[in-house]
């Protein structure tokens, strides 16, 4: 009879563990896009390990990054680069204003390597970018190589596959998806 409790107690913590990882990963991932929505670039580079990358690929059968032509491939470096570009007050390009909305969902956990304290998630975005009187949608998985600091996680690598990636647009992406 003990033993039987004893296996139903290692189940019980098992699932808890999975669901508190699960809820974890899901209150970054929306924190993540709140952060994005309020244009806190300095924050959003923040949740960004010291080596950490964004990557968007240029086409869904890329597997590195590296020395191949991507719609984004920035470490902390270059994200930051990029947030001093868009917010100076003279950075015509950002005229006129614009906003966006990111949704997040379907989150699931695909590796959890606790002795490493690293987790890959993958999620669906859909993202609304409003400007000039005018509606870009913008969809797709996102993909998170988290890793657990003593500032909770961060992330070593956000790759993003854009449904329409590949599409035409009026101008360029000036910030991240």
């Amino acid at each position: 009879m003990a033993k039987e409790k004893t296996k139903t107690k290692k189940k019980a913590t098992a699932k808890t563990n999975g669901v508190d990882t699960q809820r974890e990963v899901e209150q970054f991932l929306y924190r993540q896009a709140e952060i994005l929505d309020a244009k806190q670039w300095a924050d959003f580079i923040d949740l960004f390990t010291a080596d950490g990358h964004y990557w968007m690929p240029a086409t869904p059968d890329q597997t590195t990054g590296e020395g191949v032509p991507s719609i984004f491939y920035e470490d902390r470096d270059l994200m930051t680069v990029r947030m001093t570009r868009v917010g100076h007050p003279h950075a015509w390009s950002q005229a006129p204003a614009w906003g966006t909305s990111h949704l997040v969902s379907n989150v699931v956990i695909e590796q959890d390597d606790k002795k490493k304290g690293e987790i890959v998630a993958r999620s669906r975005f859909h993202m609304m970018e409003f400007r000039r009187d005018a509606s870009r949608h913008f969809a797709g998985t996102y993909r998170h190589h988290l890793r657990r600091t003593s500032d909770g996680l961060r992330i070593r690598q956000q790759r993003v596959d854009m449904v329409n990636g590949e599409g035409v647009y009026d101008y360029v992406l000036q910030i991240w998806v």
